[in-house]
């Protein structure tokens, strides 16, 4: 089932189908290595609307709720 990043609980694997959104948030995807395919692991999900951190080929980034919200994602 095809969800939004936002509504991955910590601790789950899960592969990137999409990214929604204009040129400039895919760019900033791409910069920062996430790109359609691609396999990452939820490590935190903070209370209160703070940044999703997840863990992709060794390394961990932080992504706000905003732009978590475009990218949709299947479990593996």
């Amino acid at each position: 089932m095809v969800v939004n990043l936002v509504d991955v609980k910590p601790g789950s694997k899960v592969k990137v189908i999409q990214i929604q959104g204009g040129l400039g948030t895919r760019q900033r995807l791409s910069c920062l290595g996430i790109h359609p395919g691609d396999l990452m692991t939820v490590q935190a999900s903070a209370i209160m609307q703070g940044p999703i951190v997840v863990e992709m080929h060794g390394n961990k980034v932080a992504i706000g709720r905003c732009v978590a919200a475009k990218i949709l994602v299947e479990e593996v």
